[in-house]
């Protein structure tokens, strides 16, 4: 389990390709490896990997090919940023929301509007999830815990305060990027027990 408070931005260091698979490995802030063994649960962009193999400060995961093809760690290159919150523990603050670290779809950048303390971004979804977006909703975005702003057919947007900008790869965000999403469970669960409620009654 996962809160959506980010807790930095590590550097993709390397990259092995194989096969329908690929192990990536990224460098760790000295601050978050303390007790990080293999087989910990890391998110990188909001999608749960696991610890692979740990070398001084470079940490290891294994990507299989539906992660890459779902996420957009399919696209990241090595030199590339990446989000990452270590798995929380029993009585940790949640100061976001409850995330599983499974990323339903990708979502692609359409705006980005600049202020001097703010920032506001646009993004375009599948159709087929936007049932699941509302104002003021829950969503993790590259892992992040985030309140939707305004919905638009398939378009919303999230507002970012400076504090998000800096911790997170959100701040290089431009046009066309691809992001991972991750639905507040929650909501999903209403909203299909109500369409599936609806259907029986319909029949």
């Amino acid at each position: 389990m996962f809160t959506g408070i980010v807790q930095g931005t590590a550097e993709v260091v390397a990259i092995e390709e194989k096969e329908r698979f690929r192990t990536h490995t990224i460098r760790m802030p000295a601050a978050f490896l303390d007790g990080l063994k293999n087989g910990a649960s890391v998110a990188h962009n909001g999608c749960c990997l696991t610890v692979t193999g740990i070398v001084d400060d470079q940490v290891s995961f294994d990507l299989m090919q539906e992660t890459l093809r779902v996420t957009n760690l399919g696209l990241v290159q090595i030199g590339d940023r990446v989000n990452f919150e270590r798995a929380a523990r029993f009585g940790d603050e949640i100061g976001g929301h409850q995330m599983s670290g499974h990323i339903l779809c990708m979502a692609t950048v359409t705006r980005v509007i600049r202020s001097e303390n703010n920032r506001q971004i646009w993004f375009q979804i599948p159709q087929d999830y936007m049932r699941y977006i509302f104002t003021k909703g829950y969503i993790g975005i590259d892992g992040i815990s985030l309140t939707i702003g305004e919905v638009d057919k398939d378009t919303f947007c999230v507002n970012l305060i400076p504090e998000t900008l800096e911790r997170t790869n959100m701040g290089i965000r431009k046009e066309q990027d691809r992001v991972n999403i991750e639905i507040d469970p929650q909501t999903q669960a209403i909203v299909d027990t109500v369409e599936r409620v609806l259907t029986e009654r319909d029949k």
